[in-house]
């Protein structure tokens, strides 16, 4: 775990002294400053991740540290503090991008909380950060986003989701990257060490379709001398790419709910269940709600998939 460097930036030394004999013994690294000008020296000069500040001092007041502490470094994470307790300077200093404010006296175990959630807040974006790199190294994705600006959203979403299990809907029109996107989310998951299937649904005749994707066995149909593991079965512990989902017909989206619902197939011809585990990214450049509206899509289908 990084060890945090914390700066206390107030005129009273007895409150200095407190705050960071306290956060010492929490594990923090605590610089001090007895004034706002000193303190926006220590900015400059020292790795400074938190600051919790005074509101007013003699010097500066602490929207003033504010100000200069985010033209040096905005991802400074910044508490302001005041015994002068109005709304108005809190809600000033949070426009100004504070991140919260604490009143005086400063109760320790709301402070530990405030600072609990400030490192979850610094270690989310972080991460998110450095799986958004993974992408960019991997995918080239600034060119997808420079392309159609509106992907930078999705980039966003993609990092975020990929931790997760949950199947994931991707919309757009023809050429915007949403198979360059679902493999953005897998190689950047747990799953990324095991297979990613992708499925042109359009290229599967009606007749096939079942075959290829859920497989099937010996016998089951003319032509069918040997058994066939499908789709799904090959994607095991990976990710499953089905592009352009409105395409498929009603009767096969039956199946894909079972799957969705029990996590489990059968083969063409077959009687065993065969269970499975793998993630669901589906896309689509039509209008599902439409189609649903039209019958051609099912409702509860449509709401298994688009769950992020």
């Amino acid at each position: 775990m990084k060890n945090y460097n914390l700066l206390i930036v107030d005129d009273e030394q007895g409150q200095r002294e407190i705050l960071s004999g306290y956060l010492k013994k929490k594990g923090y690294t605590v610089y001090t400053a007895s004034s706002g000008t000193e303190g926006i020296q220590s900015v400059k000069n020292y790795p400074i991740d938190i600051i919790i500040s005074d509101f007013k001092m003699p010097d500066k007041t602490g929207i003033e540290v504010l100000e200069a502490v985010k033209s040096i470094n905005p991802e400074i994470s910044f508490v302001m503090v005041t015994a002068f307790g109005t709304i108005e300077n809190a809600v000033k200093a949070m426009r100004l991008g504070a991140y919260d404010y604490l009143a005086k006296p400063i109760d320790l175990d709301e402070l530990d909380i405030l600072l609990e959630r400030i490192i979850e807040h610094k270690n989310l974006k972080s991460e998110n950060q450095y799986l958004k790199q993974q992408l960019e190294e991997r995918f080239k994705i600034s060119s997808i986003i420079s392309q159609s600006p509106r992907m930078e959203e999705a980039v966003n979403l993609a990092a975020r989701v990929a931790e997760s299990k949950a199947t994931v809907l991707i919309t757009g029109e023809n050429g915007t990257g949403k198979e360059v996107l679902a493999k953005a989310i897998h190689f950047i998951s747990p799953r990324k060490n095991n297979p990613f299937i992708a499925v042109n649904i359009p290229a599967l005749s009606e007749n096939l379709m079942e075959s290829e994707i859920f497989g099937h066995e010996r016998g089951a149909f003319t032509g069918a001398d040997k058994m066939k593991k499908g789709r799904f079965e090959l994607a095991n512990k990976g990710t499953i790419f089905l592009d352009e989902i409105g395409d498929v017909p009603l009767p096969m989206q039956v199946k894909l709910l079972r799957v969705l619902q029990e996590q489990q197939i059968e083969r063409v011809g077959g009687t065993e269940t065969i269970p499975i585990d793998v993630r669901i990214i589906a896309a689509t450049n039509q209008d599902l709600e439409k189609k649903i509206k039209e019958g051609t899509f099912r409702e509860d289908l449509f709401y298994r998939l688009n769950i992020v």
